[in-house]
């Protein structure tokens, strides 16, 4: 006769509780995983890295089995996205409110940092005067708004909302052709700045308890075309050979310059430097926030996104490109995609060797509205193991009639498979897969191209700094099983958050990092992709799984 599970009990901050959490169903689940499949999500805004301390939850009673084999005893604070409770004992853990899930748009405020900073702000502060700061990150789908407090260097809260400009265009490239349209530059820069700086500025101040007049200055980071938006210049050169951007280096406008209403009009902001239209200062900032600048043999700095990113620092030598992977790892263009947000499918899994799919859903979800770019990676790498998919990412004959029913589709357009039955919304179709092979070729080849001109393999390279929204929620296994990450090993990997945010906020508390950013922006040699030996036909072979 079998022993019932030990019980696990769950306290709750509206006093109720859950006097035995229910079992999940793979054996090594994190506690975060099992409170999100009974219903009640943590805030794992990192994804569920351990990078945040937003899930982090009061053990009173019993032990806790850490990830790296750590065992914790009550009572203790512990991250629940780090392990497991203890399977042989009965155990009892409280929820704080501040560790639940809200709902907020996915974006990324999460960074880690792998410098020492000082104390010693870029502007004047005056106690309780001018003390406050903002350091700010403007991507081209999100952006995020920071506050500072210049005495301590303490983020004290942040806002963060979808970059508004993406009603007008999912990319860059888009946005740049856009722009060359009578009366639409006008259009994208309300859009950024009247429409979601703006209200970001206002909201953090308000919700810190800080007014606006004690802003001291302010730091920005964001891809060339972003800034060139934010003060209304002309991007349209970046869109056609040679791709010249009307400028590059660090500049300093005041609040009133680019119409910001809520700062003092004269508060200087800092737009940081770049290294070319295609490779910017969100780049720039995240060398610098992970130490890659100093980096003594080879590592990378990859942000996969629409417009592919990477870095690469080898003995004393930066190499910086740009490829162009689209819209498709943040859903766009596919037949259920959509961008990290509540009800959207974030990860799948196949039990065994079978079509038997488990998917993780971004919460609160009152149904599945798509899938998206990390669930999509999974899906690559997960349907090659188990041959699902042949290396074209074409289904395999074999496993299409072996797939039950419901979970077919095809029609005169598409052949495809749902991961749900009941939900067209998780519906995968050959097309989809096609261009997400198109994404990371794009990526791969890139980051391989890299390589070669520093004449050195990935086995190489000692730490592969993984940053962006999409990069903290992939699985990183994943990311190199389907070959977004070729030949890589996952300790290899780091996996560094909003890098862009945080180079922003060390350049706004400590004033010598200001001058390292412009030494790495100009210091870079800017590897053209397009004429570059061999790319081509790399790009070819990063079209196929591995």
């Amino acid at each position: 006769m079998s022993r019932p599970p030990p019980a696990h009990r769950v306290l709750w901050p509206d006093g109720t509780s859950t006097p035995a959490l229910p079992p999940s169903g793979h054996a090594h689940a994190s506690l975060a995983e099992r409170l999100a499949d009974a219903g009640r999500p943590l805030n794992t805004r990192c994804g569920r890295h351990g990078l945040c301390a937003g899930c982090t939850v009061r053990l009173e009673a019993g032990k806790f089995l850490g990830q790296d084999g750590s065992l914790w005893s009550a009572p203790a604070e512990i991250k629940a996205c780090q392990g497991r409770l203890a399977p042989d004992g009965e155990a009892t853990v409280s929820v704080p409110s501040r560790s639940l899930a809200t709902h907020r748009p996915q974006v990324v405020t999460t960074f880690k940092v792998g410098v020492p900073a000082a104390d010693e702000p870029l502007v004047p502060v005056v106690p309780d005067v001018s003390d406050h700061g903002l350091a700010i990150d403007i991507g081209t789908t999100t952006v995020v708004v920071s506050l500072v407090d210049l005495r301590s260097g303490t983020i004290v809260r942040e806002e963060a909302s979808f970059n508004r400009q993406i009603e007008l265009g999912d990319d860059v490239v888009t946005r740049i052709q856009l722009a060359g349209q009578p009366g639409n530059l006008a259009i994208l820069r309300d859009a950024i700045v009247g429409r979601t700086l703006t209200p970001l500025i206002a909201d953090v101040c308000a919700g810190a308890d800080v007014a606006p007049h004690r802003l001291a200055g302010a730091t920005i980071a964001g891809n060339t075309t972003m800034l060139h938006l934010l003060t209304g210049t002309d991007p349209t050169p970046m869109g056609v050979v040679p791709f010249r951007p009307a400028f590059l280096g660090h500049r300093v406008m005041t609040a009133a310059e680019i119409g910001l209403p809520t700062p003092p009009p004269a508060m200087p902001v800092h737009l940081l430097p770049g290294i070319s239209a295609y490779v910017g200062a969100d780049l720039v900032a995240g060398a610098i926030c992970t130490g890659l600048n100093h980096c003594a043999d080879s590592c990378l700095l990859v942000d996969v996104g629409t417009n592919g990113e990477i870095l690469l620092m080898h003995r004393g030598r930066l190499l910086a490109t740009a490829t162009a992977a689209g819209p498709a790892f943040e859903g766009g263009r596919l037949t259920r995609g959509t961008r990290a947000a509540a009800g959207a499918v974030a990860h799948v899994r196949f039990a065994g060797d079978r079509f038997i799919p488990e998917i993780d859903v971004i919460p609160p979800a009152r149904s599945i509205v798509g899938i998206c770019g990390s669930a999509y990676v999974d899906f690559l790498a997960q349907g090659r193991r188990i041959a699902l998919l042949n290396p074209a990412g074409r289904i395999s004959e074999t496993a299409w009639q072996a797939i039950p029913d419901g979970h077919r589709h095809q029609d005169k357009e598409h052949r495809g498979v749902r991961l749900n039955a009941r939900e067209a919304a998780t519906l995968v179709t050959e097309s989809d897969i096609a261009h997400l092979l198109q994404a990371k070729a794009a990526i791969a080849a890139g980051i391989l191209a890299l390589l070669r001109r520093a004449g050195i393999t990935p086995a190489d390279v000692r730490t592969l700094y993984l940053a962006g929204g999409f990069g903290l929620h992939l699985d990183v296994s994943h990311a190199i099983a389907s070959g977004l990450l070729p030949g890589f090993r996952p300790d290899q990997i780091d996996v560094v958050g909003n890098t862009a945010l945080g180079g922003a906020w060390l350049a706004l508390i400590d004033r010598t990092v200001l001058p390292e950013m412009i030494a790495t922006s100009t210091n870079a040699d800017v590897v053209e992709l397009n004429l570059e030996l061999g790319f081509e036909d790399t790009f070819i072979d990063q079209l196929s799984l591995p």
